[in-house]
C-alpha cells in the first residue's frame, strides 16, 4: 500500500494577505462566537439540575462548537488548500433516543472537532492581537503625509506626543517596519499553528488508512458471508423443494405412463409448470447475484428494471454524468434492491421514492425512501446487514432512518472510484 506524503498547501503573497484579512475579521467574530460559547457551557451546567433545561443549553453548546470547527475547517482549507477533509458529524447508528445520547457523546468525544475548536481559537487569538497592529499600521502611514497637513509639528496619535515633523516621518517609518514585520510574524505562525493542529501527520494517516482498510476487508468478509447465507437459504427454501417436487411428479407420471396416460400427462403438465416456476425462481436468484444490465447499460437503466418489477411503485430520480466504478455501482444497485424488497415484505408501504446523484465530492449517493410503518433495524445476518458491509466494503457509509410509524429511509454514500 502506498501512501502519499501530507500536503503542502498553498503559499504566496496573496495567500499571506488573505490570511491577514481572516485573522483580522476572526478577532473580532471568533470573540463573540467564544463568548456564546462561555455563555451555553455555564448556562448548561447552571441548569442542569433544574427540570433538566440545562440538558438543552448543553447540547446547543456541542453543536455550536461543532459548527465553530466546520468552519474553520473549510476556512483553512480554502486559504492553504492542505487537502483537509470535510469535518462531518459523528453519528451512532443506533435509532431512538438512546442511539441520540450516544450520537451526542460520539460528537462531543471527537477528535477532529475539537481540533478544529482549538485552531479556531488560536486563530481569535491572533486575530485580536492583529487588529491593534493594523491599526497601527494605518496610524504610522499617516505619519509619513503628517507634514504636508501640519505645520512644524506632528502629534502622534493615540499617545499625544508633539514632535517635529520630520520625526514624526522617521516614527512613522519605524512603526511601518515594526507593525509589518510583527503582522508577518503573526501570519506565517498562524500557518504553521493550523498545519501542526489540523492536518494529520504521516503516521496518523498511515494508522487511518490502516484501519480503513481493516474495516472494509471485515466488511466485506461480513458481506460474503450474508451473501452466502441468503443464497444458501434461498436455494433450500426456494429451488431445492421444488426440484425435488419435479422429479417426484415425473417419478410419478413413469409409473403411470402405460396403465394411465391421462394422469400420466397430467403430471407431466404439472412437472412442467414447477419446472418453469423454478427456473424463474433460479433466474431471480441470479439477479441478485448479479446483474447482468448493471454491466451493459448502467445503473440508472439497472435501476429502471428493478423499479419495473417492484410490487410497490417506485418513483425514480436518478442524474448521473457517467459511469462510476463497478464495485460503487454495485453496492448502490444492491442497497436499493435490498431497501425495495423490505418495503414490499415488511413494512406495508404503498409508495417507494428512490433518488441518485453524483456528487460533486466523488460520491455515488442514494436515498431510498418509503411510506411504511417504519421500525426498520440492522440484525446480524439480514438483508440491511448485508447492505451495511457491502458498501462498508466498496469505502462508503449508511444511514438507516427508520422510527416507528415511519417513514423508513436508507442512504448510502459510495466514492465513485472504489
Amino acid at each position: 500500500m502506498t501512501t502519499a506524503s501530507p500536503p503542502r498547501g498553498r503559499v504566496g503573497l496573496l495567500t499571506h494577505v488573505g490570511a491577514l484579512a481572516q485573522l483580522a475579521a476572526i478577532g473580532v467574530a471568533g470573540s463573540v462566537v467564544f463568548t456564546i460559547l462561555a455563555t451555553l457551557l455555564a448556562a448548561g451546567l447552571g441548569l442542569l439540575l433544574v427540570l433538566g433545561i440545562g440538558f438543552l443549553f448543553l447540547v446547543a453548546f456541542l453543536y455550536l462548537l461543532w459548527g465553530t470547527a466546520w468552519v474553520e475547517y473549510e476556512r483553512v482549507e480554502g486559504l492553504y488548500g492542505y487537502g483537509l477533509p470535510a469535518l462531518t458529524l459523528r453519528r451512532s447508528g443506533v435509532p431512538g433516543f438512546k442511539g441520540w445520547l450516544r450520537t451526542l457523546w460520539r460528537q462531543f468525544t471527537d477528535g477532529p472537532m475539537w481540533r478544529g475548536v482549538a485552531s479556531a481559537a488560536i486563530a481569535t487569538v491572533i486575530g485580536m492581537l492583529v487588529l491593534p497592529l493594523l491599526g497601527g499600521l494605518v496610524v504610522s502611514i499617516g505619519l509619513l503625509f503628517a507634514p504636508l497637513r501640519a505645520g512644524d509639528t506632528v502629534r502622534i496619535p493615540g499617545i499625544g506626543i508633539d514632535m517635529p515633523a520630520g520625526g514624526g516621518v522617521a516614527a512613522g517609518i519605524i512603526g511601518i517596519l515594526v507593525c509589518a514585520a510583527v503582522l508577518i510574524g503573526f501570519v506565517l505562525l498562524h500557518a504553521v499553528l493550523t498545519r501542526a493542529i489540523l492536518v494529520p501527520s504521516r503516521e496518523a494517516q498511515l494508522a487511518e488508512q490502516a484501519r480503513t482498510a481493516g474495516a472494509q476487508r471485515a466488511g466485506a468478509v461480513r458481506a460474503s458471508e450474508v451473501e452466502r447465507t441468503r443464497i444458501e437459504r434461498d436455494l433450500h427454501d426456494g429451488v431445492q423443494p421444488r426440484l425435488v417436487s419435479v422429479g417426484m411428479t415425473l417419478g410419478l407420471a413413469q409409473q403411470k405412463i402405460d396403465s394411465d396416460p391421462a394422469a400420466a400427462k397430467a403430471l407431466l403438465d404439472e412437472a412442467h409448470t414447477s419446472t418453469k416456476a423454478a427456473i424463474t425462481e433460479l433466474r431471480q436468484l441470479a439477479r441478485g447475484i448479479h446483474a447482468s444490465v448493471l454491466d451493459d447499460r448502467g445503473l440508472d437503466a439497472a435501476l429502471s428494471a428493478l423499479a419495473a418489477r417492484s410490487h410497490v411503485p417506485v418513483q425514480l430520480d436518478v442524474r448521473l454524468d457517467g459511469r462510476c466504478s463497478a464495485t460503487a455501482e454495485a453496492a448502490v444497485y444492491f442497497a436499493i434492491a435490498e431497501s425495495l424488497t423490505n418495503a414490499a415484505k415488511h413494512s406495508r408501504a404503498t409508495a417507494c421514492r428512490v433518488v441518485v446523484r453524483r456528487r460533486d465530492d466523488g460520491t455515488l449517493w442514494a436515498r431510498v425512501e418509503d411510506n411504511g410503518v417504519g421500525g426498520a433495524r440492522v440484525l446480524p445476518g439480514g438483508g440491511l446487514d448485508g447492505i451495511t458491509n457491502r458498501v462498508l466494503a466498496a469505502g462508503g457509509t449508511t444511514r438507516l432512518d427508520s422510527p416507528a410509524g415511519g417513514p423508513t429511509s436508507l442512504e448510502v454514500s459510495v466514492p465513485c472510484a472504489s
